[in-house]
């Protein structure tokens, strides 16, 4: 198995979800460390993956909803520093791959799975073999102790239970 870096100048960890049940608010993670082995990348089933995210380094264009983010009404980075992921199965499908594993967030571990796309291999201007991938799921946030909400006027609420996660990694021998 050999050793793959993430390059994080290539990559980026985001989220959206609903607001007031008419919109939605993006966000991405700017720290965050990888672990990535493989035989062979190309072949994305002989892979383990494992992430640990810097929750503390949300970033929504919005400083006031950021420190609500990290506030005990959501992520509680005091006492949950990070969000943690580690596959347990990957399967090709067609062209593509299913990355199961398990995630953690607020020390609440559920599987999730991932749909991902190879995007190919090839070799940047410094000799270097690059790898990408970019990878989906869906989290309903309750499920990982994410409860808080307000009521509107109108008839909803605020922020929506479905967090659609979206990972684009460019990856390279450690």
């Amino acid at each position: 198995m050999a050793k793959f870096a993430v390059d994080q100048a290539h990559s980026a960890i985001g989220f959206e979800v609903k607001h007031m049940m008419v919109s939605k608010v993006k966000g991405q993670f700017g720290s965050y460390t990888a672990d990535v082995e493989a035989a062979d990348l190309t072949d994305l089933t002989t892979a383990s993956i494992a992430f640990k995210i810097d929750v503390a380094s949300i970033d929504t264009r919005s400083e006031d909803r950021e420190n609500h983010l990290k506030s005990a009404d959501f992520f509680d980075v005091e006492n949950y520093p990070t969000i943690d992921f580690k596959s347990t199965n990957i399967t090709r499908d067609g062209d593509d791959y299913k990355v199961t594993g398990d995630l953690t967030i607020k020390d609440v571990t559920k599987p999730v799975t991932f749909d991902v796309e190879y995007g190919g291999k090839g070799t940047n201007p410094w000799g270097v073999e690059v790898y990408g991938f970019e990878a989906e799921t869906k989290v309903n946030r309750e499920d990982f102790g994410l409860t808080w909400n307000a009521a509107l006027e109108t008839g909803g609420v605020l922020v929506g239970k479905d967090i659609k996660i979206k990972v684009e990694l460019e990856v390279n021998p450690a």
